[in-house]
């Protein structure tokens, strides 16, 4: 898997800046993603915390994940704009008939693919070997440009998921 982010988001935004990530439960079309990058331009636009305009980014990437940034270097972003951001994400779901919000769906870079898999089928999907450790998760509770950077896309033995599910061997004395 040969992917930049780098290239993709805004070079001028600061490491520290605020990350939220927004899985869809479903893959969305090129005529969709065109439709949201209108949406996002508008809501970036209007993104205010306390009357200030919030230095903001948004953008769908693998046309499955919605990345919302704040480089709060100039404002920082209260309840309030953040309230702001949620009602957009919801207001994206109901324009689409998409789920936005649904934790127990997880996602894998599995065949050059985004595959989603329900966290009760995991064991399962271990079992059968169509998840191993190398796996490619991706890890939606980063919080910071950097960290989506470094931790957004993940082995999935080196998640969470390493400690709960892959049994890792250790040496018996």
């Amino acid at each position: 898997m040969n992917i930049s982010l780098e290239q993709i988001l805004p070079a001028d935004f600061s490491n520290r800046s605020r990350v939220w990530i927004y899985q869809s439960s479903r893959l969305l079309s090129m005529q969709e993603a065109l439709t949201l990058e209108q949406l996002f331009a508008a809501f970036v636009q209007n993104w205010k915390s306390h009357g200030t305009p919030v230095k903001g980014y948004a953008n769908l990437i693998f046309g499955q994940f919605i990345v919302i940034m704040a480089d709060e270097s100039q404002a920082e972003v209260s309840g309030c704009s953040t309230d702001y951001s949620v009602h957009f994400i919801k207001q994206i779901e109901k324009q689409f008939n998409i789920q936005l919000f649904d934790r127990q769906m997880l996602a894998f870079f599995i065949k050059e693919k985004v595959e989603l898999l329900p966290l009760s089928q995991i064991e399962y999907a271990i079992e059968k070997g169509f998840i191993s450790e190398e796996t490619i998760y991706f890890n939606n509770l980063v919080y910071t440009k950097q960290e989506l950077l470094e931790n957004w896309m993940i082995p999935a033995g080196k998640s969470w998921l390493g400690k709960r599910y892959f049994k890792t061997e250790t040496s018996h004395s």
